[in-house]
């Protein structure tokens, strides 16, 4: 069988397998690799902020039926809410079968007592209370909320001006056209980013493997273990049953979005694939407006893999310190839970800040947050299954919200079968309409 060079899943693939022969045998020049993944990222960040604007203001536009508009939002909502509490769930429940803490060694724990603290230190200064977040969520500017990208804050406003321009009908039309012009044309721009993505992906991995080494994947090999199964079992038995509930088949969903994933494993960022998968899931069936509302809200409240994470990792340091919880300990911890991992969402690193934010937020201090020094090492490898476990979720949770409402055009989409056809549509770099 030919390879095809071009295609950029080949492209990809090559270079992170490069970048782990540079960060393995060159790790000095694998480290100074970062600023490739950081740059591509910075890039996609430029254009997620209005990318995610004209999407929902368009789709709400043409949808014009508020009530259709606050259904979708509040089943999304409501769907999140559930798969992630079950998520958090069965991260606990796998704690409790495999208990990979226990007889852990923590003598070294004080070596990286000035990181912790930074991570701490961190979380202290972001606001995790219920009420913070909600505030957090109405922008002082709305220039400010795009100028940074802050999510929330421009997905609020993009509700509402959305929300507005339904309500004038055929007076919005002419603005409705424009924005859909502009939407190409931003979509034409990731289309020119993610032709750097290959690069990204080899140097993020470069950096990886050379800042921590190969070894350090076997150094917490059963923690790892654990966080990796757990999220390969919640989506193919939990997200996989969910599929064919709704008439899908959650591999020919990870088929259809390979590129996406992989791209994630090579920078450990979700981020760097949204432009992307919104544009994907869209020609995979789903209507303008689910995508537009659907996938930026779930980027902050449908974080599947984030919430397996911190519920594991919580009682990995519990068990490696010998405490032992109560149940309303760790339903303690679970609703903590629920509400920290929405409230450090868009911070950088906000995996291990929620985290410190989490053990310090459980009365009693019960379980040492000193202890998040035993998964400095290789939190960085476990980011990955992270943020590939939220974009499976997210599409997953798309495609459910399109079928229930109806705004799933394409029954049984068929993943691109030809390179040169991939090739041909990232070239293309235009949106295609459900």
């Amino acid at each position: 069988m030919r390879i095809n060079f071009k295609n950029l899943t080949v492209q990809v693939l090559i270079a992170i397998v490069i970048g782990i022969l540079i960060g393995q045998f060159f790790p000095a020049t694998g480290i100074q690799l970062k600023v490739l993944g950081d740059i591509f990222v910075k890039m996609i960040k430029m254009v997620i902020a209005p990318i995610v604007f004209f999407t929902i203001v368009i789709g709400f536009a043409n949808m014009g039926d508020m009530k259709k508009i606050g259904r979708i939002g509040g089943k999304a909502l409501l769907y999140f809410e559930i798969i992630t509490t079950f998520a958090m769930a069965i991260g606990i429940a796998v704690m409790f079968i495999v208990k990979p803490g226990a007889g852990m060694d923590i003598s070294n724990v004080g070596k990286n007592a000035a990181d912790v603290a930074k991570y701490a230190k961190q979380a202290a200064e972001t606001p995790h209370g219920f009420v913070d977040f909600l505030v957090s969520i109405i922008p002082d500017s709305v220039v400010g909320a795009l100028a940074k990208g802050d999510m929330l804050p421009v997905l609020f406003f993009s509700v509402l001006f959305g929300l507005a321009m339904a309500g004038l009908g055929e007076k919005a039309k002419p603005l409705t056209s424009f924005f859909e012009k502009m939407n190409d044309v931003f979509f034409r721009l990731v289309a020119i980013i993610m032709r750097f993505s290959p690069l990204a992906a080899g140097g993020a991995m470069a950096y990886t493997i050379g800042k921590f080494g190969i070894g350090s994947l076997f150094s917490l090999g059963k923690m790892m273990g654990s966080v990796y199964i757990t999220m390969f079992l919640f989506v193919v038995l939990i997200l996989g049953t969910i599929a064919k509930i709704y008439g899908f088949s959650i591999f020919n969903l990870l088929k259809f979005i390979k590129e996406e994933i992989l791209l994630v494993l090579g920078t450990s960022s979700s981020e760097s694939a949204l432009p992307r998968l919104m544009e994907r899931l869209e020609k995979y069936g789903c209507s303008k407006s689910v995508v537009g509302l659907v996938v930026p809200t779930g980027y902050s409240f449908n974080l599947d893999g984030t919430s397996i994470y911190l519920s594991m990792a919580a009682l990995f340091i519990a068990q490696a310190y010998g405490v032992e919880l109560t149940w309303l300990q760790i339903l303690t911890v679970l609703g903590v839970l629920m509400v920290t991992s929405k409230g450090a969402a868009g911070v950088t690193g906000s995996g291990f800040i929620t985290l410190a934010a989490t053990l310090a937020a459980v009365p009693g201090n019960v379980i040492p947050i000193e202890g998040m020094a035993l998964l400095l090492g290789v939190d960085r490898f476990m980011s990955e299954a992270r943020a590939i476990t939220n974009l499976i979720g997210n599409s997953v949770a798309t495609v459910v919200i399109a079928k229930s409402e109806k705004q799933f055009g394409l029954e049984e989409p068929a993943a691109p079968a030809a390179a040169d056809e991939e090739a041909a549509f990232i070239g293309s770099g235009k949106l295609s309409e459900a």
